[in-house]
This record gives C-alpha cells, sequence and structure tokens, in this order.
C-alpha cells in the first residue's frame, strides 16, 4: 500500500485534491470491505472529495462528503499507517461545520510518519503511482507514461545504474511547471526505444 499512499499524500499535498483520489481508488477497490485499511483509504478518498468540493464552492457535496469521511475514520486511532488522522478529523468537523472555513484558513497538508509529504521527496515506485494519476488527469496518453514506467523497471532490473526513464518518469511526476516538456521529451524516448526493439525483433522474422 505505501507506494500509493504517499502518491496520494503528496498529490494532495501538492493542491490537487480532485487527483489524489485516483492513486488510492484501484488498491482500495481490491480491498476487502470494512477492515481497516478499507476504511482508512475509504475515508481519505471522500475527505479528499470534500477538500475539493469546498475549494469549487459546493458547500451541500463538501458538508455531506465531510460527515461521510469523518464517519469512515472515527475507529482508526489518532494515527494510521503513519498518518495523522487527528488533523483530518479536526478539518472534517469544521468544514461539516461551516465549508466556508476553506476560504479563511485552508485545508491541512497530510502528514506520514510526521513529515508532511512532497511529490520530489516519492520514491520511484510511489513516482510512477503519481505519474499514471497526472497523466490521466492531466490528459496526456496514459499508454507511453505507462510504457516508461515498463520501461524503467526493466533498466532496474537489469542492474542498470542510470536509467534515461526513471529519471522522466521522475520529472514527470515531480515538476509540475514543467510537466508538459518533460513528457515530450519521455515520449520522444519511448518512441525510439520502441523502434529499436522492432528492428531487433524484425532480424528473426
Amino acid at each position: 500500500m505505501e507506494p500509493n499512499l504517499r502518491a496520494g499524500l503528496a498529490i494532495y499535498n501538492a493542491g490537487d485534491f480532485h487527483a489524489a483520489h485516483d492513486a488510492w481508488e484501484e488498491y482500495w477497490l481490491g480491498l476487502e470491505r470494512d477492515t481497516d485499511d478499507e476504511q482508512f483509504l475509504h475515508g481519505l478518498i471522500q475527505f479528499t472529495a470534500a477538500v475539493h468540493h469546498a475549494s469549487e464552492r459546493n458547500w451541500a457535496g463538501a458538508t455531506g462528503l465531510a460527515d461521510s469521511a469523518a464517519a469512515y475514520l472515527v475507529d482508526l486511532g489518532e494515527q494510521y499507517r503513519g498518518v495523522d488522522l487527528t488533523a483530518v478529523r479536526s478539518f472534517l468537523g469544521a468544514l461539516g461545520d461551516d465549508p466556508e472555513v476553506i476560504e479563511r484558513g485552508g485545508p491541512p497538508a497530510l502528514t506520514h510518519d510526521g513529515a508532511v509529504v512532497e511529490l520530489a521527496e516519492l520514491s520511484f515506485e510511489a513516482a510512477a503511482v503519481a505519474a499514471e494519476v497526472y497523466a490521466e488527469d492531466r490528459h496526456y496518453d496514459e499508454s507511453v507514461v505507462e510504457q516508461a514506467i515498463r520501461y524503467a523497471e526493466t533498466d532496474v532490473d537489469a542492474g542498470q545504474e542510470t536509467s534515461e526513464f526513471v529519471t522522466f518518469v521522475l520529472d514527470f511526476a515531480r515538476d509540475a511547471a514543467h510537466r508538459g516538456i518533460v513528457y515530450q521529451r519521455l515520449a520522444e524516448h519511448v518512441q525510439r526505444r520502441e523502434q529499436r526493439e522492432a528492428d531487433v525483433d524484425g532480424l528473426f522474422e
């Protein structure tokens, strides 16, 4: 769970509240219902949705989701899997009472093991999750990003000390300001590697 968890926390902390849930949803859908992990991710998904609706001034949507998110998290203690839920519950209570609170102070940062999770600090595994989320959310060709991740994993498994694909995936996930440029270069390198592989395959046909 940790790569998905940290990716979603970092995406949320970057202010991309709507996109954050995509880092958790696929993993969450595979969990058995009513387990602590399922309740935890369900609560975080609804928390980020509540924050998103409040930031869009959809007050009714924000208050309804704040109440349901709090219900999912109520039995999980002050922390769960390293995430501080006390701050989350406190904000959900304030949001449920008055959703305009988000315009007076903004939502809390989400922490993991006591530290705010930033995109720049993500491991490759978590960055790969974030990269796929941003590809979908920002309408890039998801298949190109997924192929870049596969090439990066192949290079690492082969023992390469450096891989341009690892660098591209990390930069695509982390660098919002230059994501478009990074994607263009990533796509060009994917295309070149696919062509090289096709050329080699053609020798044996």
